[in-house]
């Protein structure tokens, strides 16, 4: 983009900003409201700017773009699946979940990822590039326009990692959180990371009210170098050490995020070392039977198996739930629909399934 994303700017930015070019500091408030509350997509639908300033915000700032490329809507459940297209052509991918309690939607954070774990579509081709903070926004924007209901939770779980790029995630939360915008709870929104330990404690000490999630995927250190390149980086205990503290600074306890993968991370040592990991811990345990990816050759074990896996953790004294799966007939899983979209600009047809 050429011009200024003013949907980035946060609400006290867009007053200082509104200052500098010659307008009145309650302009920047009239601006917020029309983007982030009413959800204007276009500077004339700002009727109560006169026309010279809304003359002056096209022509030097900018609305950032976000065209629907597919929608998808279950018919097993209320589940609805989203491909955005960006300015520049990037595609990345949201998903609306319906339930009693409200309506929450689970976007990306990147266009792409470069965290490569090897049970995860999303990571195939790498990273194109982070997203700015009014592209995770608008991607909640745009499903709340199109639904016609209001969003009440947020899951940062889609394509990319939150952490890797941290200064524009926390710039979402605190503009998704603002009183000014749709100002959603922070305790209706959840995070996922891979395990980046500096940016988990310099999360926790940024006096968020978020749920932290961790993508563990492996009761041991060598299980999860094996499963997961960040591995290489942060030890197993250092990310334990970094949820501890995050919880010490937050009082929100971590939930971990654990894909199960047949033959691989569901033995009975698995349960032994997890049970020593998570039994004294308050914490949630999330279980995820793992979708198989084409271009990988790890299965997901029988529900039985999982069910199994489950029940002796609970045992333990563990705090479980199984993922309830959504969305399985509209490539509801991260990275899906986005890959399938890719192999038919290159010509192929295999249909192909990710993991979240």
């Amino acid at each position: 983009m050429n011009k200024k994303d003013i949907v980035s700017f946060s609400y006290n930015e867009l007053q200082q900003e509104m200052k500098e070019i010659g307008e009145k500091a309650f302009r920047g408030k009239q601006i917020y409201e029309w983007l982030h509350v009413k959800l204007a997509e276009d500077f004339s639908q700002m009727t109560n700017l006169s026309k010279g300033l809304r003359e002056k915000l096209e022509a030097f700032y900018e609305i950032p773009q976000m065209h629907v490329e597919a929608h998808q809507i279950s018919k097993k459940d209320p589940t609805e699946k989203f491909l955005f297209r960006l300015w520049d052509g990037n595609m990345i991918e949201s998903v609306l979940m319906k339930y009693d309690y409200g309506n929450s939607v689970c976007i990306s954070s990147q266009a792409g990822c470069r965290m490569g774990c090897r049970f995860c579509a999303s990571t195939i081709g790498g990273l194109q590039r982070n997203l700015a903070s009014s592209e995770m926004l608008r991607q909640i924007y745009q499903i709340q326009k199109i639904s016609g209901e209001r969003v009440s939770n947020v899951v940062v779980m889609g394509t990319g990692e939150p952490l890797d790029n941290y200064d524009n995630f926390l710039k979402f939360i605190h503009m998704l959180s603002d009183e000014h915008g749709l100002h959603i709870s922070q305790r209706s929104i959840t995070a996922s990371t891979c395990g980046i330990v500096p940016n988990m404690r310099r999360l926790a000490e940024e006096g968020l009210q978020i749920t932290l999630a961790l993508s563990l995927h492996g009761s041991s250190q060598e299980k999860r170098k094996k499963l997961m390149p960040v591995a290489n980086r942060y030890n197993l205990r250092e990310v334990l050490e970094a949820c501890d503290y995050y919880f010490e600074k937050t009082g929100r306890r971590v939930t971990f995020e654990y894909s199960l993968v047949k033959d691989v991370n569901d033995q009975p040592e698995d349960i032994k070392e997890l049970t020593e990991i998570l039994q004294r811990r308050n914490c949630h345990f999330n279980l995820i039977p793992v979708n198989p990816v084409r271009e990988r050759d790890y299965e997901r074990p029988d529900r039985k198996n999982a069910l199994e896996f489950k029940n002796k953790l609970e045992k333990n004294g563990i705090n479980v739930t199984i993922r309830r799966e959504r969305g399985s007939d509209i490539d509801g899983a991260c990275g899906q629909l986005r890959r399938r979209h890719a192999a038919a600009s290159e010509g192929e047809t295999d249909e192909i399934i990710c993991n979240d």
